[in-house]
């Protein structure tokens, strides 16, 4: 077998497969180390074999062999992980083939994240008198700012991209919204949102995260979401604007036996 650097232009059709084999799509949290990464090719002779894709020279983000060759699975994984000095690795619980590889090895196990997915059940929670959500301006940054202050990074940009919403009573603004398009599913979002922490604890997270679920569906997207998993607070949030989670993204630690 052959492992070589390579660009993800070059792996995109196993990237294909892989997404296609998935039990349930990630949010932009994964995706983000996942694009950011460095990427490996697997080859037998010039038959593609798999690939592989390291974060930050110590993360292992993904890692994926074709069926034809998942007999050799197991060897490849632990040739990759001492091949690039991995310490750790991010397992979706959605990736059966990573997981299993993982858990053969008894790595230690440390919960990161839930990923949500829409539960397809309608929630109801109109907006009051004086209430507007809608696709924020770049003349709503300035507040935008001053209420959420560094949430985001580079909040003109969210805005640009026409992926940033403003929920408003009257002149005071609520909160943000966000729809994240995703860059490696077709037609999928990662949504979110801020509370303005004068009106936390009034169900306005609920009202933004209803408010993206309708947007998504309106426009053919399909919405996903996720938070650190000890958040019980988003957890509960996302839950009562209808997500639901049955998808954990695991840290693991690479330790010695």
């Amino acid at each position: 077998m052959i492992v070589k650097e390579c660009t993800l232009a070059e792996i995109q059709h196993l990237v294909k497969e892989y997404l296609q084999g998935l039990s349930s799509p990630f949010d932009s949290f994964l995706e983000e180390h996942i694009l950011s990464s460095t990427y490996y090719l697997i080859q037998d002779d010039s038959n593609d074999v798999g690939y592989l894709a390291i974060h930050n020279k110590e993360r292992l983000t993904q890692f994926y062999i074709r069926r034809s060759y998942q007999m050799h699975a197991q060897k490849l994984f632990l040739q990759a992980l001492e091949r690039h000095s991995i310490k750790f690795l991010f397992v979706p619980t959605c990736d059966e083939l990573l997981i299993s590889l993982a858990v053969d090895q008894d790595f230690a196990i440390n919960k990161q994240a839930y990923f949500f997915q829409d539960s397809l059940v309608s929630v109801s929670a109109g907006l009051g008198d004086g209430e507007v959500f809608r696709l924020a301006t770049q003349g709503d940054l300035q507040q935008i700012q001053q209420v959420c202050g560094d949430f985001l990074d580079q909040y003109d940009q969210w805005i640009a991209r026409g992926e940033l919403f403003v929920y408003y009573r009257n002149a005071d603004l609520l909160g943000i919204g966000l729809i994240g398009m995703s860059k490696m599913f077709d037609r999928l979002a990662s949504i979110g949102m801020f509370t303005n922490d004068t009106y936390r604890k009034q169900g306005v997270g609920k009202v933004i995260i209803i408010q993206l679920r309708n947007w998504c569906n309106q426009n053919g997207i399909i919405p996903v979401s996720g938070c650190w998993y000890y958040n019980e607070a988003s957890k509960r949030t996302l839950e009562s604007g209808g997500m639901v989670t049955r998808t954990r993204l695991l840290n693991m630690e690479v330790t010695k036996k």
